[in-house]
């Protein structure tokens, strides 16, 4: 019979348990940072994108070293302020609308080269970049839509049903994102370049003739840029309606319940 002394035995059969409890919660914590970090597929099909990817490589290589990532989503930041203060003040004066649209250059300036800038000087932080990014995102575009809608050129209730249908694509990219790893922007090759180059032709129609020249049956008369809010609400909820409904459908397909 071997003499043990009293306590020992006790004390450390418990003590190798804590130790595996913790090795355990610490691959599991890893796993889980792992988990919140793993990539994902960025599609960006439009009409401008390869010519825009090339100019924002070129614009974060020459781009002095004091300039930030977070300093450039705050000049998008401000310039979306810029564009519905602009969009409000042109009921006073039309020629706020060549200021909105310096701030919608300003915007993308600011909004798309954030993260090339991150990238190129390989200061990224995708988990911090993605939640600031869209973020601000929806706050941007609060303003700008809002400010359309207290302008004397589109009424308060088509802004806000477009508003509504950009949130819903904006939601739909963060769900995809989380939910099959694909972050997807562009729909009929239409991104947020195209849309701001949208309002800015819709605002240079509307300087030089602001009259509602266009009659739709049982809806009444529009202005241009009526119009063309209309066209995007019919493109923001169509893509909301179709790409949920596909990506609900690859989802069910792929993420069987195990079998037992």
């Amino acid at each position: 019979m071997v003499d043990v002394l009293p306590g020992v035995a006790r004390h450390s059969e418990p003590k190798l348990k804590i130790e595996n409890v913790s090795e355990q919660a610490g691959r599991m914590k890893k796993a889980r940072r792992k988990e919140k970090t793993r990539s994902h597929t960025r599609v960006i099909d439009t009409l401008t994108g390869p010519l825009e990817r090339r100019l924002l490589r070129w614009l974060a290589a020459h781009m002095p070293a004091w300039v930030k990532p977070d300093m450039l989503t705050g000049l998008g930041f401000f310039a979306a302020a810029l564009i519905g203060v602009s969009y409000i003040l042109s009921r006073q004066w039309p020629g706020f609308l060549w200021l909105a649209c310096f701030g919608f250059v300003l915007n993308w300036f600011g909004d798309s080269l954030d993260g090339t800038l991150a990238r190129y000087q390989g200061k990224e932080r995708p988990r911090y970049g993605y939640f600031i990014d869209h973020s601000v995102d929806a706050v941007n575009e609060l303003m700008i839509f809002f400010g359309v809608g207290l302008s004397s050129y589109v009424r308060f209730e088509i802004a806000a049903i477009a508003l509504v249908g950009y949130l819903l694509v904006t939601l739909y990219a963060s769900l995809s994102t989380y939910a099959a790893g694909e972050f997807k922007i562009s729909y009929a090759f239409l991104g947020p370049t195209e849309i701001r180059m949208i309002a800015m032709a819709a605002s240079f129609w509307v300087y030089f003739d602001a009259s509602r020249f266009v009659q739709l049956p049982f809806l009444g008369a529009f202005t241009f840029f009526e119009l063309i809010t209309l066209g995007l609400i019919v493109l923001f909820f169509s893509a909301f309606v179709l790409s949920t409904a596909g990506q609900a459908y690859r989802l069910a397909r792929s993420d069987q319940p195990n079998q037992k």
